[in-house]
């Protein structure tokens, strides 16, 4: 029995199928904030190759195969995904497969049986191997060039540090180590692997470069923050006004910011009703303003509602208003929250990976665009934070 055309025609069905299977595994979490092409991927050409090596009159295409699970663990390293993530989706895809070849293959004979199961799992061990391959190699990339870029904003921060800046020295004081022992251990791991390439397909070494990595990221965001204040501080922050779309601009930044709501069950509501058809203003600033003030509104949301609205509020000026159902701000904490590394008490959610700083910025991008912010707030009942920019 040649299982190949009963393949070919149920492949859309079973990307389909495993697509879903994928998205519904609650042990694979990198799939929440990936589009259905994203997740599918080189799939179909995998099929279509299987079929080829499970037909008996057709020539074998295992070189498609071995090139498409290269670019899938390429492609999995640029999204994020977990070496353990990437196991399960393959055991998922060997599961699916078989649950639609099971009436075909219990017609068969027991050779044939014997012959297709052996293919089948040939071709998906073949896949999984190529894969982690590649995705090792991806990892291995994105670790240099984090590498590279730490090593980039560590001299630029020594380079202001030496200006005498006393809130940079001081956090320069605090990210020493910490930066050093990252730069180091890449180093060390890194000649490791060359000196050795069978080390780095060892899952302990994999963890090794996940853990670096978030490390290294979460420095790197606190550094790049610490020096957009310290620009505007020294007064070298140039705005390029122009005029700009007000719902094309929040519409760009919801987009990116939409599926953090998602991910806690928020409902993220947008009102756009009353906002101005077109303002001059920097949109990159204002991106800033509104990706900082969303992601803190979601961040501090455990549960209910982030609201947006913009509107025009005089004949001279916008507002951007962001409400939210979250913890609140006590009065006193008010006052401090625009202070750089001031975080309140009771604002402490478990997976926060904030720096500090974020509300510090939008403060000082609010004042280079000749704006004002104001916050109102009570605890346990949420904050609303407005921001009033000039036409």
């Amino acid at each position: 029995m040649d299982f190949s055309q009963t393949l070919t025609n149920k492949s859309d069905a079973i990307v389909e199928q495993w697509v879903k299977a994928v998205y519904q595994d609650e042990e694979i979490e990198a799939t929440k904030e990936l589009t259905f092409k994203a997740v599918r991927n080189s799939l179909p050409r995998v099929l279509k190759a299987l079929a080829t090596v499970l037909s008996e009159s057709e020539k074998s295409d295992l070189q498609t195969v071995v090139d498409a699970s290269l670019e899938h663990g390429l492609l999995r390293a640029e999204q994020g995904f977990e070496p353990a993530e990437i196991a399960r989706e393959y055991r998922l895809l060997r599961f699916v497969i078989f649950a639609f070849l099971e009436e075909d293959l219990l017609k068969a004979s027991p050779v044939e049986l014997l012959r297709a199961v052996r293919l089948i799992d040939t071709v998906i061990d073949e896949a999984i191997a190529r894969c982690f391959n590649s995705y090792t190699h991806g990892r291995l990339q994105e670790l240099e060039q984090l590498q590279g870029q730490l090593r980039l904003t560590n001299q630029e921060l020594t380079r202001l540090v030496r200006a005498s800046q006393d809130s940079l020295s001081q956090l320069a004081h605090e990210l020493k180590t910490p930066l050093t022992s990252i730069i180091g251990y890449a180093d060390l791991f890194l000649r490791q692997q060359r000196q050795n390439p069978q080390l780095k397909d060892s899952a302990s070494n994999l963890q090794s470069i996940e853990r670096v990595m978030k490390s290294g990221r979460l420095i790197l965001r606190l550094i790049n923050d610490t020096l957009e204040i310290s620009r505007y501080d020294a007064g070298r922050m140039i705005l390029q006004p122009t005029a700009t779309d007000v719902r094309e601009l929040i519409n760009s930044v919801v987009e990116i910011i939409e599926p953090l709501a998602l991910n806690k069950e928020l409902s993220l509501i947008i009102d756009c009703d009353r906002a101005p058809n077109q303002v001059t203003t920097d949109p990159l600033r204002v991106q800033q303003i509104l990706t900082n003030l969303l992601s803190n509104a979601i961040r501090y949301t455990d549960s209910g509602t982030v609201h947006l609205q913009c509107y025009q509020e005089s004949e001279q000026n916008w507002a951007i208003s962001i409400t939210d159902t979250g913890l609140g701000i006590s009065s006193d904490a008010q006052t401090k929250i625009f202070q750089p590394y001031f975080r309140a008490v009771n604002q402490q959610p478990q997976d926060s990976h904030g720096t500090g700083l974020g509300l510090a910025i939008v403060s000082r991008l609010v004042q280079l665009l000749h704006g004002e912010i104001k916050v109102v707030s009570q605890l346990g009942k949420g904050s609303t934070f407005t921001v009033i920019l000039p036409l």
